[in-house]
């Protein structure tokens, strides 16, 4: 059981906190379409276009989190000279997030992910199809160096440092070092979420990856929590990190500590999900967050498996505010069970 004025305590903390965000910067594209009739070309539905809408992505939305939490996000990441970049850019503006740390790579396409929605005006729009535009793995000499001058004065004062990392190749092998560098001399966290390469990230203070990232790292089925808890000892062990916090999606979260022991958090809220999209995000970013304003271990994870509950029950690319997470600990009783 946590105290309630605890947890709150701490989420009220988030607004003094500084965070660099580095990663690979998407923008999520989605295309929304009626339903019209079947197409005589092929067997295909006909979807009458009725609006479009760009979110912020991958790191962009860890970023976004960050924000919406209460505190200070410094994106660090590459963007295309493309209408793709120049839409993130614009949304960075919105949201009243810095753009210091952005650096224009002139060749390369913007990552875009592009989800073609269908359903009515009542009724619930679902994904039809996703295409994804990505550029060529991996950044430019000079524009590494660019990212790592960036890393640099963005975490001269920050509190923690967000990894972020989709496979397009902007956290190169100096750009995670210059990252450890950095949180060393500030003593400050670092947390990975890599969907492809996780091993590479080892010395950070936290991982998040989910339950099926650690069945493919470990090489074994995970069909208990016994066996949950072998892979995720062994993935921990691997990284060389403090924290590991698994997530389970309707089964909840699972957090590992170097010295301490496994504690099983059951899924906050209902587990009718709506949409598990950047859920990820969310997830790391609150669990960051708490980590920088004081939280152990324990309560930050607690923290961010509240906060992933809320935005699963969000449509699309989304975000949870410092409130809405502080309202909801009140509706949950903050229990943790372990």
């Amino acid at each position: 059981m946590f105290p309630l004025r605890r947890l709150r305590e701490i989420v009220a903390a988030f607004g003094a906190k500084r965070v660099v965000v580095v990663g690979d910067l998407i923008a999520d594209e989605y295309l929304y379409g009626k339903p019209s009739r079947i197409s005589r070309e092929a067997p295909v539905l006909i979807l009458r276009f009725t609006n479009r809408e760009v979110r912020l992505g991958g790191a962009a939305n860890a970023a976004h989190n960050v924000r919406a939490l209460g505190a200070t996000a410094l994106p660090v990441g590459p963007l295309g000279g493309d209408d793709a970049g120049a839409e993130v850019r614009r949304l960075f503006a919105e949201k009243g997030i810095a753009t210091d740390g952005i650096v224009e790579a002139h060749g390369r396409l913007t990552p875009v992910k592009t989800r073609i929605m269908a359903g009515g005006y009542e009724s619930t729009r679902q994904q039809v199809v996703r295409l994804d535009r990505e550029p060529e793995p991996g950044v430019a000499d000079s524009v590494e160096a660019s990212l790592i001058d960036g890393v640099k004065a963005a975490g001269s004062r920050a509190d923690a440092f967000l990894v972020s990392d989709y496979g397009y190749g902007a956290v190169t092998p100096r750009v995670f070092e210059t990252v450890l560098d950095m949180a060393r001399s500030r003593r400050a966290v670092v947390t990975v979420d890599s969907r492809y390469d996780l091993p590479r990230f080892k010395g950070a203070t936290a991982a998040a990856p989910n339950e099926p990232e650690v069945e493919a790292l470990a090489g074994a089925e995970l069909g208990d929590e016994r066996a949950l808890e072998k892979a995720g000892r062994a993935v921990l062990e691997r990284l060389e990190s403090r924290y590991l916090l698994v997530t389970r999606g309707s089964r909840g979260m699972a957090l590992f500590e170097r010295e301490g022991p496994v504690t099983f958090m059951p899924i906050h809220g209902s587990d009718q999900i709506a949409d598990v999209t950047g859920a990820g995000d969310t997830v790391i970013s609150t669990f960051t967050v708490a980590l920088a304003a004081g939280g152990d271990a324990v309560e930050a994870a607690w923290l961010a498996n509240v906060a992933g509950g809320l935005v699963v029950m969000k449509r699309g690319t989304a975000t949870v505010s410092a409130a809405e997470l502080s309202e909801s600990l009140g509706t949950d009783g903050a229990t943790a069970r372990s």
